[in-house]
């Protein structure tokens, strides 16, 4: 895949907490600092609560009040842009518009014209492998399906940066496994910078070309993996699986720590008399 020159993303000593009334403030992120090239593919992992779709969010602009610096291809982040696309874990499809008419939607605020709209809506539609259902409703399509419309939805300004919040996480591991593939195929394609946060470790392996492992309270940056493997990647690979592996014992002791505080609360929850 060839570099692109655009899609660079500086991040620089960020902290983030959240104001609770009549509480101390929440920290959620504590100095994370990471530089990502143009056109790399980023996986982001870590348990509930080490701020990952906060990080995220920040680089969406959805979040303005942080302390540090977020610069994308050298300029400050203010607000939203159409230069960054972002698809959630809900597809978020408006249900009273065809699969057509809810990329259009994307479109609302650019300069094209009404027939450049209609050339790249269908350009984005082979993209996703949609055009046959152009004109269906979300009700008539399948989870997958809904979620390939989004992502079809978030590419058609053409970004330079594709944020990617838990975008398989509610589907089922048979469809999530193929639109790994076809979200491979589309980075390939595009040739732009893409930011995925999960707490899939094998797919942020299978993805990425590196993986930034989170830890929480708050959330700090524990390592980066680099997964030098070309692409497209075979999940059965033995170095592949290795990385996950070894990813995998970063949450080793923090599951331990997790079943240790279960004990205690069960041995908590035997301490009471109940009827039944």
């Amino acid at each position: 895949m060839t570099q692109q020159s655009t899609g660079a993303v500086l991040i620089q000593h960020v902290n983030k907490t959240y104001s609770r009334a009549g509480e101390a403030p929440l920290p959620v992120l504590e100095y994370i600092s990471l530089d990502i090239k143009p056109g790399e593919f980023i996986g982001i992992v870590g348990s509930s609560g080490c701020g990952k779709s906060t990080l995220l969010r920040l680089l969406a602009g959805l979040e303005p009040s942080f302390e540090g610096n977020i610069k994308i291809d050298g300029q400050p982040i203010q607000g939203t842009s159409l230069e960054r696309g972002i698809v959630f874990q809900d597809h978020r499809l408006f249900p009273w518009l065809t699969v057509r008419d809810n990329i259009r939607i994307a479109l609302q605020n650019s300069k094209l014209s009404r027939s450049e709209q209609d050339k790249t809506i269908d350009e984005h539609l082979e993209l996703v492998g949609l055009t046959a259902f152009q004109n269906a409703y979300p009700s008539q399509l399948s989870g997958g399906m809904s979620q390939r419309v989004a992502i079809a939805r978030s590419l058609v300004n053409r970004p330079n940066i594709l944020l990617l919040d838990e975008p398989f996480g509610a589907l089922d591991a048979l469809t999530r496994s193929n639109l790994q593939q076809e979200l491979q195929r589309i980075w390939h394609t595009e040739k732009i910078t893409m930011i995925i946060v999960t707490h899939d470790v094998e797919e942020a392996v299978f993805l990425g070309n590196r993986v930034v492992v989170m830890q929480p309270n708050p959330g700090k940056i524990k390592r980066i993996v680099s997964v030098d493997l070309p692409h497209p990647r075979q999940r059965d690979s033995v170095r592949l699986t290795a990385i996950k592996h070894d990813i995998l014992r970063d949450f080793s002791q923090f599951s331990l720590d997790q079943l240790n505080e279960l004990s205690l609360t069960r041995q908590r929850f035997e301490e009471f008399q109940f009827s039944w």
